[in-house]
């Protein structure tokens, strides 16, 4: 029997009395390779060489462990220049008013809304915005509107000023704020109603009448819930016709003098209003109140037959109530306001023709309307309004009396956003806006394009 190494070297540690419990290392050492063969060391000297010197180097300095990079401070974020928060945008109405009418008479004018009815009159440029807008601050906002296309004397395409005021907010919502300066005065819905949105060609003389360009210099406090701002501004948006956002109430004192002219007295109009829109089922209503109370001054001066006429009173009591009542075109809509009060007017008799004074005033419209969407593509809204009037034009001169009977029959073709034709037919019965105020009737078929930027 042959005997290998490994139980050679066991036995070997049991005769010797080594404990088992060593015989691992006794085998790790009997399975280690072998030593390498010697070699031969050279002969001593005499003396042993001296050691080497040990260099010896300093400690290196203990150094601190780098503390950690301090956070970077938190980024301030840097409001936009001013002139970066401006957004500009507008519109233009190009008017053509001699197409071919059933009963054309030239004598049919109206210098309060469309100048180019008459004779002797082709294309004209009706209205030319440019409005400058944008928050110039969280609490502050711009809004500025030249028109490049009115009228002064016989000059036409002259420009100037309808808007241009701030609105100041008083808290983050936006839901209190006061408006400073020249803008719209909160009166009834077709007057605030932009005439960029509006589908008759001309603001109804009934209403409009109250304040020539529906506009003066003042200061108007509004307030609305932040939700019912949201909600005027879908109503103008989504192209339901809306009038903007004057505030569920709107409170102000203005001049009274109109826009654009100076104040004649030191005692200023007030005003107020209150309206609210609402969902009554799948369709959007609205409804107001309010009115206004002042002092006006007139421009009275010789007539053509050299006659005076002749105001009672500087000051005469300019004073007006009226309610209002908007039903969206969902696909249906119905709009409606009626007006009365007292106001500056020449008189109608043969003993008050040359007496301006304070008298009463009455008068509104009505009209219907009808939305279709996605006609090819396109929009068509047509539109059947009428309006009667009866009162005076206190800011015309010697402030005539006028008798106005209208039915204006029309539609609004949206081809797309930048543009809109609208065609109307128009069947008027009202008194010259010019001496001697004759009543005149006549029809008048009139187009209008406009595009919007």
């Amino acid at each position: 029997m042959t005997v290998t190494s490994r139980s050679r070297t066991v036995l070997q540690a049991l005769l010797s009395g080594t404990s088992l419990l060593l015989a691992p290392a006794v085998l790790a050492q009997s399975e280690a390779p072998p030593p390498p063969a010697p070699v031969a060391e050279p002969a001593p000297a005499s003396e042993p060489a001296p050691a080497p010197p040990v260099s010896v180097e300093p400690a290196a300095p203990s150094v601190p462990p780098a503390a950690a990079p301090a956070a970077p401070p938190p980024e301030v974020k840097k409001d936009k220049p001013w002139y970066e928060r401006i957004h500009l945008r507008g519109y233009t109405q190009v008017r053509y008013n001699r197409l071919p009418s059933f009963r054309v008479n030239d004598a049919l004018i109206n210098d309060q809304g469309d100048r180019f009815l008459g004779k002797d009159n082709g294309f004209g440029l009706r209205r030319a915005r440019l409005v400058f807008y944008g928050d110039v601050h969280e609490h502050v906002a711009i809004y500025l509107q030249p028109d490049f296309a009115s009228v002064i004397g016989d000059q036409y395409h002259v420009a100037i000023i309808r808007d241009w005021y701030a609105d100041i907010s008083v808290d983050s919502k936006k839901e209190f704020r006061f408006r400073v300066g020249q803008s719209k005065v909160p009166f009834g819905f077709e007057n605030l109603q932009s005439s960029q949105n509006r589908l008759a060609l001309d603001r109804n003389d009934a209403i409009n009448s109250a304040l020539k360009d529906e506009r003066d210099i003042g200061v108007f406090f509004y307030w609305a819930p932040a939700e019912i701002r949201a909600r005027f501004k879908y109503l103008v948006d989504s192209g339901l016709k809306g009038s903007g956002d004057y505030g569920v109430v709107g409170l102000g004192v203005y001049n009274g003098q109109t826009a654009n002219r100076p104040e004649r007295n030191n005692t200023p109009h007030a005003v107020a209003r209150v309206t609210y829109p609402f969902q009554f089922g799948q369709q959007f209503v609205e409804m107001g109140v309010g009115g206004y109370y002042g002092r006006f001054n007139l421009a009275a001066a010789p007539r053509d037959d050299a006659a005076y006429a002749v105001a009672r009173g500087p000051d005469m009591v300019d004073a007006r109530a009226i309610v209002s009542l908007m039903v969206y075109p969902q696909p249906l809509g119905f709009m409606a306001e009626y007006n009365l009060g007292r106001g500056p007017s020449l008189g109608t008799g043969p003993d008050e023709e040359l007496l301006i004074d304070s008298r009463n005033l009455h008068g509104g419209y009505a009209q219907l309307m009808y939305k279709l969407d996605d006609v090819a593509g396109m929009t068509l809204i047509p539109y059947l309004r009428g309006t009667l009037y009866k009162g005076g034009k206190k800011f015309e001169t010697n402030a005539p009396r006028y008798d106005v009977r209208e039915l204006e029959l029309g539609v609004e073709w949206q081809i797309f956003k930048a543009l809109e034709l609208t065609g109307a037919y128009l069947i008027a019965d009202r008194n010259s806006s010019r001496y001697p105020y004759t009543q005149q009737q006549g029809h008048v078929t009139r187009v209008q394009l406009q595009f919007n930027y």
